[in-house]
């Protein structure tokens, strides 16, 4: 895909004056890092960082048998979500396979904001409008509505506080809420992918330059730093956050993915992929798949999505995401491994680098957890 036919968000302008590295993300030109990667990361652990995520896919779901629709679209139970807050999810195939990880909102009694990773949107989209069939609903593709700005890190509450009058004390993690912020309205949330306190500002287009300018001033004095999707990457890993297409994938259900927790059997209804997952789930029961770990290196190779984790000559399970960690010191992976191996302080495990196994050391996710 050439450049030009890149889609490009709001801020793409700004993101160029700052001399920002862009990059190819799901068929969006999006900002990769605009000075140093490791100097963004600790911004946002230590202070703040403001990232642009306007790549990401809105769908709104409207109408009387909208929370009866996202029950049986979506595996989670959607209609016991009260206004005013969200919920992580998942939509799976028939099968069970996962098509993508989401944050729904409930905005009103019968308005639900969908958020879906950016190269599965048009996906979940048409998924959804396939599913829409018999209910009294509608699925809109928001997309081209919204602009998607978050703060993020431990100073991002009183940077945010000055520039709007919504109760953010109020606000609790995984909720929304209408507001104004520099002047415009805006949804905000409190969901965040760092491991840190935050907030996510859905505004329109045309707003978006008044809101990010709004809050790089009043951020100026407490080292708010503008971050790109290479960071973003790092603290998602150290905060033990999936990533659809690394530890999330049509081959995966969510109970391989160590994630059942978020498929409500309980619920009124039938959902897509209730009998996959109920068998999915009985599967798991009696015979455990992989288990998702942390992984610490004891060295300084740094592993990568694919390589094998080895123990005793034998290959015992494969790396999602790797990368080196800001916080730690250290490179670190999640990966998939066997059950047998898959205990924090298991020792003599290894991932293959080029050949070579390096020692690493099992240990539980997240890698990091900010203090409260």
């Amino acid at each position: 895909m050439s450049s030009s036919e890149l889609r490009l968000t709001a801020l793409d302008a700004l993101h160029r004056s700052l001399g920002a590295t862009m990059t190819d993300f799901a068929g969006w030109d999006m900002p990769l890092r605009y000075g140093s990667e490791r100097d963004e990361h600790t911004a946002v652990r230590t202070k703040a960082g403001l990232f642009d995520l306007s790549h990401m896919g809105e769908i709104t779901v409207t109408g009387p048998q909208a929370a009866g629709l996202l029950n049986f679209a979506l595996v989670g139970n959607i209609a016991s979500v009260g206004v005013g807050r969200a919920r992580y999810t998942m939509i799976c195939q028939a099968d069970g396979g996962i098509l993508d990880d989401l944050i729904v909102y409930r905005l009103g009694e019968t308005e639900y904001l969908v958020v879906a990773n950016a190269s599965n949107a048009q996906v979940v989209l048409d998924a959804l409008t396939e599913r829409a069939a018999g209910f009294d609903a509608e699925v809109r593709d928001d997309r081209d509505a919204y602009a998607l700005i978050a703060v993020q890190g431990p100073e991002s509450p009183g940077i945010l506080a000055s520039l709007t009058d919504a109760d953010l004390d109020g606000l609790k993690y995984y909720a929304g809420l209408p507001g104004t912020v520099a002047g415009v309205p805006a949804l905000i949330a409190r969901t965040g992918y760092t491991g840190e306190d935050g907030f996510e500002l859905f505004v329109a287009p045309s707003d978006a330059e008044t809101v990010w300018q709004a809050l790089t001033k009043a951020g100026e004095g407490v080292g708010l730093t503008p971050c790109g999707l290479s960071c973003r990457d790092t603290l998602r890993l150290e905060a033990g956050m999936p990533l659809y297409g690394h530890e999330l994938s049509r081959e995966l259900t969510p109970f391989d993915a160590g994630l059942g927790r978020v498929v409500k059997f309980e619920k009124d209804g039938d959902f897509v992929g209730r009998e996959a997952l109920e068998a999915a789930a009985s599967r798991a029961a009696e015979n455990p798949p992989r288990v998702l770990v942390g992984l610490v290196a004891e060295g300084r190779r740094v592993p990568r999505a694919g390589y094998a984790v080895v123990a005793g000559g034998e290959v015992i399970g494969e790396v999602t995401s790797g990368a080196p960690s800001p916080t730690l010191g250290r490179p670190i992976a999640m990966a998939y491994v066997d059950a047998a191996h898959a205990t924090p302080g298991t020792t003599g495990v290894g991932v293959d680098i080029r050949g070579s196994h390096e020692p690493y050391e099992v240990v539980a996710l997240p890698f990091y957890k900010r203090q409260k």
